[in-house]
């Protein structure tokens, strides 16, 4: 009986089975409020990226001219007429661009949302044999579930964000070249090297993919014949090339609309917290350890990190990897959790090895190790979506009442002022160009062209005295909508 269990537990079916599984479960659960408007957790970041989906839809594609509705100079420092949006190479919005038009069944939102979902199974699928190559193959089952059910990760791979369609080209990127390690076709090679280069258009920040590759060249053909080896220089140099040229000459371009790329210095060291006390609680303690690992899957996680039993430090040198990014991007890192979108298919990895370790060890009583992995886990996944579960709320309806009443009745060709703390979601939800924020003075915006001001804020000092100026189109208890075109006749004393 016991021979027929482990036959079957060591058959191929029964991981793929499993994997199937897996992959149809993850994407259940991150169907969980996929039709929420754009007004949940990092809501400004979500609507910028289904700003630039949304112009394209209703304006046609054009890859080298992404634009949004924030004309503002809030995020660049500079008046932004066109409303340029030069960040990432816009994949994912063109994407998503034409499944709306064609298949326009369902919002932009849901396939925004559905295309973030979709590389995250697929990411899930490169990681299972990622993990499979280095860890046997309960090692590759692991590495899936962990990045598939981390509550941290189900939400941050079902937003509108390009990231982890970033994260998919870079796990495909080391997938193709541990294919390369392994039979040295080059095929494998420069397949990786196209990968890589869609990941740096989508997420240059993911540049430290390159640390565990560059690890697994030095283990194929040793640090002497690498430099040595004329033909190995030159082929290195190919993969650098094929690598970077796209980005670089994207950022070229980019440079010719300074009004569109957002500043961006302040992720490194803006305010100065690397290495700070308050930078290791950030990022060890509440990042890593509470939001992501839900404390106690810092056990795995740990083991994983001290498993060094492995044949090939692959893991560990993905790891060093990851603690490079969040040590250079330190403020970005500090600021806003979905930073950390880009170390998940690691943090899986090492949480794959620490069970595997625990699972398999025999170091400790077995029952002990096992019985304590599993507590370690579900607490995990319980502790985590406690985290995690309020991201998933729309605490400011009004914004898309407010919004939805600002497309009803004004000029679609209005442009709008919408302050919401600079966060743009008020801004999307209008349906509007405009500004998200009063960024000079409101006779100096009314001269660059906006006629209607809306705000839910009736008690703050810019609406009250813009509605004692302006004629009032519209007053709830819950938002206001003015027509700024409309002055009101001067009082007479």
């Amino acid at each position: 009986m016991l021979k027929k269990i482990n036959l079957i537990l060591k058959s191929r079916w029964l991981e793929y089975i499993l994997l199937s599984l897996m992959i149809v479960v993850g994407f259940i659960v991150r169907l969980y409020k996929i039709n929420n408007p754009v007004a949940d957790w990092h809501s400004w970041r979500q609507a910028d990226t289904a700003s630039v989906t949304k112009v394209y839809i209703q304006q046609g594609i054009n890859l080298l001219l992404p634009r949004y509705h924030d004309i503002s100079s809030i995020q660049t420092g500079i008046f932004n007429p066109n409303g340029y949006r030069m960040v990432e190479f816009p994949i994912y919005n063109a994407i998503g661009a034409l499944l709306t038009t064609n298949l326009g069944h369902l919002s932009l939102e849901v396939w925004s949302r559905l295309i973030t979902i979709f590389s995250a199974l697929i990411t899930a699928f490169f990681l299972y044999l990622i993990g499979k190559r280095f860890l046997g193959g309960w090692g590759g089952i692991a590495s899936a579930f962990f990045y598939l059910f981390i509550p941290y990760n189900i939400y941050f791979t079902r937003v509108i964000l390009p990231d982890p369609m970033g994260v998919t080209f870079g796990v495909i990127s080391i997938w193709m070249y541990v294919r390369f390690f392994d039979n040295s076709k080059d095929f494998y090679f420069y397949l990786s090297a196209v990968f890589f280069a869609l990941m740096m258009l989508i997420k240059p920040y993911q540049g430290f993919y390159a640390i565990p590759i560059a690890y697994l060249t030095v283990q194929k053909f040793g640090f002497k014949r690498i430099l040595k080896d004329r033909k190995l220089i030159l082929k290195g140099i190919s993969y650098v090339l094929i690598g970077s040229i796209p980005f670089a000459l994207w950022r070229w371009w980019e440079s010719k609309f300074p009004m569109g790329i957002p500043f961006f210095w302040w992720a490194f060291n803006g305010n100065g917290i690397r290495f700070h006390p308050a930078y290791w609680n950030w990022i060890f303690g509440e990042r890593l350890g509470h939001l992501i690992l839900g404390s106690l899957g810092v056990v795995p996680f740990i083991f994983g990190v001290f498993n060094t039993k492995t044949k090939n430090l692959f893991i560990h040198w993905f790891l060093i990897g990851a603690l490079f990014y969040v040590v250079l991007v330190a403020d970005a890192n500090v600021m806003h959790d979905y930073y950390q979108i880009l170390t998940i298919p690691v943090i899986a990895l090492a949480l794959s090895s620490g069970s595997v370790y625990l699972w398999t060890q025999t170091n400790f009583n077995k029952i002990l190790a096992r019985t304590v992995l599993i507590f370690s886990i579900g607490v995990m996944l319980i502790t985590g979506w406690y985290q995690i579960a309020g991201d998933y709320n729309i605490n400011h309806p009004e914004i898309i009442q407010a919004g939805a009443e600002v497309d009803k009745i004004t000029p679609k060709n209005a442009l709008v002022v919408a302050p919401y703390d600079g966060d743009t979601a008020f801004l999307y939800a209008t349906g509007r160009w405009g500004w998200p924020a009063i960024d000079n003075s409101i006779d100096n915006i009314i001269k660059e062209g906006a006629s209607y001001y809306v705000s839910v804020d009736l008690g703050s000092a810019d609406t009250k005295m813009i509605e004692s100026r302006f004629t009032t189109v519209e007053k709830t208890n819950n938002y206001i909508i003015i027509d700024l075109l409309k002055p009101l006749p001067a009082k007479t004393k």
